[in-house]
């Protein structure tokens, strides 16, 4: 027979917790042919033997599929904390930024491990994620931390499924319903852009404010942009490196920057961005700026530290993201303007750029997206799947284009000031 029952002195209850009580459990048990012979398939402890005769009809369809690989069963066995921990070293390391790999260490240590933890990998069912989902919103957390914890299980679960390590994905049939997010703050106007140029100006935010809200730089690529990758008498600059993530408090010298998050498709592999007219000015002002610093920092015999960085600090130290977002948020409170995080400062470039040109893809070049980003941080269904993972080849000229149409815009010429006069056209010029 293939589903056989047994009792045990303490079952499990449909969460997996252990009741303290005894009763009958089922096993499923299958022996079916293979091209290499006779094997065997097992799954033990259904708490019904309604639920262990259902799973034995689809596990009986499954195995007459000769294509079909049945799980490992001794990888299932393993915790749900032993496999988080094996996930996470080969999944999250290659394929999440660092900040993002550990927003996820956060989630597991936090809310995975402590509820599931240790139960096997083979034994977690739907009721208990809606259990976590469940003391999660009792404790008063938002919405986002339940939904972002769901995701994580969500694709840790597909990758154990994928590796065979276990049938299903638990995570696919939770009941729980995930509330919309909190709403991202609007994207400052073209008007409200020149609003915070006009207040920052002559202070030290007036570049990093620049580079975000003009050039739609991340935070981590506008603290680990280095002179050596700004070429003046060109009039351009390469975004190739950011700033490490969680930087200790007190660093003073930065060894090596990290790889940025996206390159450009530039024939040099790069991501690089035009000076502007209008921009060219911000980086003369910053470059005596730091001249002064760095001599203001000699007559007062400190150090001035040579990171060769663009935005640091008065002593050339590096900055760190948490300290400059948060001094960000206060210096808008203080001025009387809606609240943004710095990093919509890059909305604002990318909303602002797109609905003055149309530029789909210049606009996303510039950001360092693919097409797939650029329609996310645009808000637009690009559904060119065959192309996410590639950058549209965009020239410097069209970028050009396209941020100056932007920059322009912020930079209107007083209405006083003489435009010159236009050479009269010849009897032979042709016009185009």
């Amino acid at each position: 027979m293939a589903v056989q029952s047994r009792t045990v002195q303490n079952k499990r209850d449909a969460n997996g917790a252990l009741t303290g009580k005894s009763g009958t459990v089922y096993d499923v048990n299958i022996k079916y042919n293979t091209p290499e012979g006779k094997k065997s398939y097992a799954k033990r402890g259904f708490a019904t033997k309604k639920e262990a005769t259902q799973h034995e009809a689809e596990m009986k369809v499954k195995l007459s599929n000769p294509s079909y690989s049945p799980v490992q069963s001794a990888l299932g066995k393993m915790t749900v904390k032993e496999y988080m921990v094996e996930w996470l070293e080969i999944y999250g390391k290659v394929n999440l930024r660092p900040s993002t790999f550990e927003s996820y260490k956060g989630i597991v240590r936090n809310h995975i491990d402590p509820n599931i933890g240790h139960v096997q990998l083979r034994d977690v069912t739907p009721a208990m994620l809606d259990d976590i989902f469940k003391k999660m919103y009792d404790k008063g957390l938002s919405q986002t931390s339940v939904r972002n914890t769901h995701r994580v299980l969500g694709v840790a679960f597909e990758g154990a499924r994928k590796y065979r390590y276990i049938e299903h994905n638990p995570a696919r049939d939770v009941l729980t319903k995930f509330g919309q997010p909190g709403k991202t703050p609007d994207p400052y106007t073209v008007q409200q852009m020149q609003q915070l140029m006009g207040h920052v100006s002559g202070t030290e935010w007036e570049f990093p404010v620049m580079l975000g809200g003009m050039y739609g730089l991340r935070m981590s690529e506008i603290l680990g942009l280095r002179w050596q990758n700004v070429d003046m008498e060109k009039g351009t600059f390469a975004v190739v490196e950011q700033l490490p993530f969680r930087l200790p408090a007190g660093t003073t010298i930065v060894e090596q920057m990290a790889a940025v998050k996206g390159k450009g498709a530039d024939n040099a592999g790069e991501r690089v961005l035009p000076i502007t007219d209008a921009t060219r000015p911000y980086f003369e002002r910053h470059i005596l700026l730091q001249a002064r610093q760095r001599e203001h920092t000699a007559n007062g015999c400190g150090t001035y530290y040579e990171n060769n960085i663009v935005v640091a600090k008065a002593n050339g130290a590096p900055h760190r993201r948490d300290q400059v977002s948060s001094n960000f948020g206060q210096m808008l409170r203080r001025s009387g303007f809606p609240y943004i995080r710095f990093h919509d400062l890059r909305h604002t470039a990318a909303t602002n750029m797109h609905q003055l040109t149309g530029d789909f893809f210049t606009v996303g070049m510039i950001l360092g997206h693919s097409l797939k980003g650029a329609g996310i941080q645009l808000g637009i269904s690009t559904k060119l799947d065959a192309v996410t993972a590639q950058y549209v080849d965009v020239r410097l000229e069209r970028k050009k284009e396209v941020l100056d149409a932007y920059h322009k815009v912020l930079h209107p010429k007083p209405k006083d000031e003489k435009q010159p006069k236009k050479p009269k056209k010849k009897s032979n010029d042709i016009e185009l």
